[in-house]
């Protein structure tokens, strides 16, 4: 899942880089089955004694006990199945039991707002965990216009993610047939609750 806009190469401070930089790697586990290269380059991430420090450490425990091949079977018997995967990663689904519903339609009325447009290759629903993950990152390094600031980022936060993505990164935990998945789902269950406490604070 990918979205088009134009990129300003501002600087940014090193918590707002890390902020953007862990929402990028949730948009690119959810997009698509990480690689043999990237499950490399995950099993060496190392964290801190945090619930979220300990996350990311456990999402580098699971990098190392299985190879590409396993992980694309489990990502293809959680996300797409035959007629569906587990999980379906939509808000839509989540606010509404329904896909393509109300918060779809929603969710594009502020991505025009926000100069935010599906790249033409993608066809998933913009309300995709992935593709949020991916606008979340953009709104915070500017890659769509200026960085977003933190009150229009909390909006969109709000208003797309925070309303339903924790039940969806839970569900993820808990599901039986996720092994490395279900260390992902750890890691976006704790970094959402870093993001709502820290949006919380800076009201």
């Amino acid at each position: 899942m990918s979205v088009t806009g134009e990129h300003d190469p501002s600087a940014l401070p090193p918590e707002e880089m890390q902020r953007a930089q862990l929402y990028a790697l949730l948009a690119h586990l959810l997009a698509r089955p990480p690689g043999g290269e990237f499950l490399a380059a995950l099993s060496t991430l190392d964290g801190d004694a945090s619930p979220l420090g300990q996350a990311l450490r456990g999402l580098a425990e699971a990098a190392r006990g299985t190879d590409a091949a396993a992980v694309e079977e489990e990502f293809n018997t959680l996300f797409i199945g035959v007629g569906g995967g587990i999980l379906s990663p939509y808000g839509s689904y989540y606010l509404t039991g329904f896909l393509h519903e109300k918060p779809l339609a929603e969710l594009r009325g502020d991505m025009a707002l926000l100069g935010i447009a599906r790249a033409d290759e993608v066809k998933e629903p913009e309300d995709h965990i992935a593709a949020l993950a991916e606008m979340m990152a953009g709104l915070i390094t500017g890659a769509f216009d200026a960085p977003a600031d933190l009150e229009a980022q909390r909006r969109f936060f709000d208003r797309h993610i925070g309303s339903w993505a924790g039940r969806f990164f839970t569900d993820l935990e808990s599901t039986p047939s996720a092994a490395f998945y279900r260390a992902v789902g750890t890691l976006g269950h704790r970094y959402l609750e870093v993001e709502g406490k820290a949006f919380d604070m800076a009201a």
